[in-house]
């Protein structure tokens, strides 16, 4: 059976053609525009094309597709930054990916916002946050950036340097840690408004990175079967066996000394050697071979 990922970069192999180059750099433009706009017409562009379920059953059908142009509302010094950021991160994953699969990417992110929209607006009766669609699909990007580039140099609020999968981790336990503070009253309104996009964006990576995580919790599922195997842990029970009785469990055979004499002293076992011969650190690589 093949996976999300595998589909779409099927799709984007078969139709190199699909897609819009240079996309970010259209979006950026269009989220710059507006916001200038907004700002000298009290948001009234912003209110026209904003994602609203509501509107768009009564007629405003544009509405499915201008709410990724409308910018997330924030001051005018942060708001620019963010448009530096996400432009450096949509220009290097189209250049990673490809026109084709970034621009499923954003696709598929609109597509899974309006779903949480619609589902929040039918199941749960709630107002749809402004800006909340374009500023999820951002985040979804980011988490793309963050796992295709782990070390790359970030700066959280603009201003302390912090690696790329740190960034991501900090964003999605914020995320989560403002939901599991919700109560009473609060958490019956703003479960929905909160969890279900957060939940588009992190679908949204999924889809794209579907083989990666499954092959992590592959790799965390084997080492804990590893670790709690019968051979395991009677290697480690004769271990400790093995040290109560001798007081040691390493010794050198060149110099004697042991891991009770240096605890921070690093032991090796020489595969040249004929037999089970341990050395410490300064002789693994300068003795003589036992033949």
């Amino acid at each position: 059976m093949k996976t999300p990922d595998r589909l779409i970069d099927r799709f984007v192999f078969k139709h190199p053609n699909f897609g819009i180059p240079n996309l970010m750099i259209y979006i950026i433009v269009a989220n710059v525009t507006i916001y200038a706009l907004d700002l000298v017409s009290n948001r009234m562009l912003s209110n026209i094309m904003e994602l609203s379920p509501a509107l768009i059953l009564s007629g405003q059908v544009w509405r499915l597709v201008t709410f990724v142009l409308v910018p997330t509302a924030m001051k005018p010094i942060w708001f620019f930054f963010s448009m530096f950021f996400y432009y450096f991160m949509g220009t290097t994953m189209e250049r990673e990916w490809g026109t084709a699969k970034f621009t499923m990417f954003y696709l598929t992110g609109a597509l899974l916002t309006l779903l949480s929209a619609f589902v929040s607006h039918f199941a749960f009766h709630s107002v749809w946050p402004y800006g909340a669609g374009l500023y999820y699909i951002h985040r979804s990007l980011f988490l793309a950036f963050a796992t295709l580039y782990p070390e790359a140099p970030m700066r959280f609020y603009f201003v302390i340097p912090i690696k790329a999968k740190w960034l991501a981790a900090l964003w999605l336990f914020m995320e989560l840690y403002d939901i599991i503070n919700l109560s009473g009253m609060w958490l019956t309104l703003m479960l929905p408004i909160m969890l279900l996009p957060l939940l588009s964006a992190i679908l949204n990576y999924l889809l794209y990175f579907w083989s990666d995580v499954g092959a992590l919790f592959g790799r965390a599922r084997a080492q804990h079967r590893h670790q709690t195997s019968a051979q395991t842990i009677n290697f480690k029970k004769a271990q400790k066996e093995l040290r109560e009785r001798r007081g040691y469990l390493h010794k050198c055979a060149v110099c004697g000394v042991t891991d009770r004499d240096d605890p921070d002293m690093e032991f090796r076992y020489c595969s040249k050697c004929n037999g089970y011969y341990c050395y410490c650190a300064n002789h693994i690589n300068n003795h003589t071979h036992v033949q």
